[in-house]
């Protein structure tokens, strides 16, 4: 039987590898070995990358129910807790879109958070 070398696969791996680097400065874009390396870093930064966002986006949205909330007399845990004892159920996000476009809305859910505080 005919011996079949790895030429054909070696070749598309490197090129598969070379392309992902395509970008990346000096050596980290030219050399297999050294892309390789990169490559590998980056796909596990950009993994870590991706959980890290959920986080940042929600003190971001928290940062913003505070700031709103402050302007009405309260503060964050404050308005969470007496929204939640009126039973809004509005998560993070939602709140933080309603502080930013829609002062009104959220006074008028301050001022519920406050009257179920007193």
């Amino acid at each position: 039987m005919a011996r079949i070398k790895g030429a054909m696969g070696a070749k598309k791996r490197h090129n598969r590898t070379l392309k992902l680097a395509k970008g990346y400065y000096g050596a980290r874009s030219k050399q297999y070995r050294i892309a390789k390396q990169t490559v590998m870093k980056a796909l596990t930064n950009a993994y870590a990358g991706r959980k890290q966002k959920k986080r940042q986006y929600r003190s971001l949205w928290i940062a913003r129910i505070n700031a709103a909330a402050r302007l009405n007399g309260l503060s964050y845990s404050r308005m969470m807790h007496g929204l939640k004892l009126a039973g809004v159920d509005l998560n993070r996000k939602v709140l933080a879109d309603i502080a930013v476009n829609d002062a009104a809305g959220f006074a008028k859910l301050a001022e519920t958070a406050k009257a179920q505080i007193a």
